[in-house]
């Protein structure tokens, strides 16, 4: 079949006539394009689209290929755009969400299955060593002790509830390991966060931080172009990021329980925690439910302080954090987070 004259395009998101072309040939497929791309490349053969995948943060999404153009190296033509335009962004470490049908098909570009939930989605990278280097550096905090216990956290920002929760599990235990959610898609800064929590339980000395990096899966990040039925997304990303935890952080670290917040409101959350306790007994971890510390008949949460800050009332969240995190919010370093914050509104 003759695919000489190829042509490469990058897609302006802002022509709604190519968009919707591109959404009905990535509907042939049975995909969807991606909410969340930076960019979108298509392979043209005159008007007619041949392949279009597009990229988000360090992942490749929303790929696809004519079935007609299948084995003509449009694929490859394809992946090597794609991830070229990573390499310029100084990507090189490269994710994929996909249908565990197609991970032959990108192993041929250097992709490895990480984890997978059945026949429902896998995650694959193109770095060989890139999970077993993440444990390696992970299990030299490893310490010995009967109750080994970790939790995952986001932070938006660090509150008295949180720090409630991690004291909890300090008592209860002869090592804590807390991951931070690292995904940088929270109105507080990573950095920020890792920061606020490693001040907010200097008086713990049996916590160990670690920067969840790429393998703790946020929700914010987590894609669902692929998955058919949009009421199983909430639910996949909990099983999928449940197994990398699982599969590499428990066997790692010794790990075997799992301390959890309560979650009466978020539907997220909500599925998260049932979803982690049908899962992790099966890897020997027990999974610990505490009720959420209240203030004023009210539970805290980082979306109610965000919330305080976003309408200027940054004297009563003095009550719901820490010191150290109150400090940071008068601090002018929290100038331009602030800023943000009472410009947008988001949950997480």
């Amino acid at each position: 079949m003759e695919y000489e004259n190829f042509q490469y395009r990058t897609i302006d998101k802002e022509n709604k006539t190519e968009i919707i072309r591109i959404q009905e040939f990535l509907k042939q497929q049975h995909l969807r394009l991606d909410e969340n791309l930076e960019e979108i490349i298509g392979i043209y053969q005159g008007e007619q689209i041949l392949a279009v995948g597009g990229i988000h943060g360090k992942t490749l999404r929303s790929i696809a290929v004519d079935p007609k153009y299948k084995g003509t190296g449009v694929i490859n033509s394809l992946m090597s755009q794609l991830m070229n335009a990573q390499y310029q962004r100084g990507n090189t470490h490269l994710f994929i969400y996909t249908k565990p049908e197609n991970i032959k098909s990108f192993s041929y570009f250097g992709f490895k299955t990480i984890a997978q939930v059945e026949d429902k989605v896998a995650l694959l990278e193109n770095n060989p060593q890139g999970i077993e280097n993440f444990v390696r550096e992970v299990s030299k905090e490893k310490k010995q002790g009967k109750i080994i216990s970790s939790l995952v956290m986001n932070c938006n920002p660090f509150t008295l509830g949180h720090q409630y929760l991690i004291e909890k599990a300090a008592q209860e235990s002869d090592v804590v390991h807390l991951f931070v959610v690292w995904e940088d898609r929270s109105l507080f800064p990573s950095e920020v966060r890792y920061e606020l929590i490693k001040k907010g339980i200097a008086h713990l000395k049996n916590v160990n931080i670690h920067k969840g990096k790429d393998y703790i899966i946020s929700n914010a990040t987590f894609p669902s172009y692929f998955i058919k039925d949009e009421g199983d997304v909430v639910r996949l990303h909990a099983m999928l990021d449940i197994e990398v935890f699982a599969q590499y952080m428990v066997p790692a670290l010794g790990i075997n329980k799992r301390f959890i917040g309560e979650e009466p409101y978020c539907p997220v959350t909500k599925t998260y925690n049932e979803v982690m306790k049908e899962i992790l007994p099966g890897y020997g971890v027990e999974v610990v439910e505490i009720p959420r510390v209240q203030k004023d008949h009210e539970i805290i949460s980082a979306s109610k302080v965000r919330e305080l800050i976003r309408v200027g009332k940054i004297q009563e969240i003095g009550k719901l954090v820490p010191q150290t995190t109150y400090n940071f919010l008068l601090s002018e370093k929290a100038i331009p987070i602030i800023e943000k914050i009472k410009k947008q509104r988001i949950r997480h």
